[in-house]
């Protein structure tokens, strides 16, 4: 008989900031949906963009996943350290030539349309000081739908899921679509529990994986929190930061949110109580079947 497979979920913050409510309900969810089915949780620091990081912002993200009892298994992965696997990758799709050179700015692109039209396709330009694109133009099924286990059957824009994304930028800076399929490919990871926000990315990700001949990982987005209509909570938004000195009751409020209400005689209990019930009584048919909801900020 085959092995059962072991449950191994993530949470892979960028460190571009602390913790908001927003992410501390996409922790929380990947923590519960990980910990529900005895499997282990591994946290991922996703720092390949430096110009967008704040310094100590990853320290400051674990201190408070331990503040609010979300303990990882293993040891903290940080995506910079990891530039050789991109770099192998990288190197695989061009000998497939599956990826190509492309000088075309983000300018030009909006003035096309919006959408890249695939002009460096066949110019043959060379790599250095360019955007490294994957090539999807002999693609016989691209990814144009996939199948979410919150959000139900999600059909993608197919000129979007069939654009020739990149996955190097010219600065050499890796894309991240590029390194979170490989890092969870090499990480194992069998579900990834995140924020409704990333559904289109998506698409992207299951194209590369098609691609590298990798089975894929199943998906459940959350519902974002806004503060209005298509407005997320974010870093960029400037969200304020989720307290580590009095967790609880925004530990409860991210229950709430994910539609768990713990009962009232337990809410004056340790996070580690709180979560210990959650994890007892997480249900995906509780969560709340939507893309956003609505907060105060």
């Amino acid at each position: 008989m085959p092995k059962p497979v072991i449950y191994r979920g993530r949470f892979a913050p960028s460190p571009s900031g602390p913790m908001h409510f927003g992410s501390l309900v996409a922790a929380l969810g990947s923590y519960l949906q990980a910990r529900s089915q005895h499997g282990s949780w591994q946290v991922r620091i996703d720092d390949i963009d430096p110009p967008r990081e704040v310094k100590g912002a990853a320290q400051d993200i674990l201190l408070t996943l331990q503040a609010y009892g979300l303990n990882w298994d293993g040891e903290v992965i940080y995506q910079s350290h990891n530039s050789q696997s991109y770099e192998n990758v990288l190197s695989q799709l061009t000998e497939r030539q599956l990826c190509y050179a492309c000088a075309c700015s983000r300018k030009i692109i909006r003035q096309s349309g919006g959408l890249y039209q695939g002009t460096c396709r066949n110019k043959q330009l060379p790599e250095i000081n360019h955007a490294l694109r994957i090539n999807l133009y002999n693609m016989t099924h691209p990814v144009t739908y996939f199948d979410d286990q919150l959000q139900g059957s999600v059909v993608l824009d197919k000129k979007q899921a069939t654009e020739d994304f990149i996955i190097r930028r010219k600065e050499g800076l890796y894309a991240y679509n590029l390194a979170t399929v490989i890092d969870d490919i090499n990480q194992g990871i069998t579900e990834i529990v995140r924020g409704a926000d990333l559904l289109n990315t998506t698409g992207k990700q299951l194209t590369l994986y098609q691609l590298l001949n990798k089975k894929p990982p199943g998906y459940l987005h959350l519902p974002v929190a806004v503060t209005a209509p298509g407005n997320k909570l974010s870093k960029q938004n400037h969200a304020l930061a989720i307290s580590k000195d009095n967790p609880r009751p925004t530990l409860l409020a991210a229950l709430r949110f994910l539609g768990h209400t713990v009962p009232q005689e337990m809410a004056l209990n340790s996070c580690f109580e709180i979560l210990k019930w959650a994890i007892q009584n997480w249900s995906l048919d509780k969560l709340p079947q939507l893309a956003e909801i609505q907060i105060k900020n």
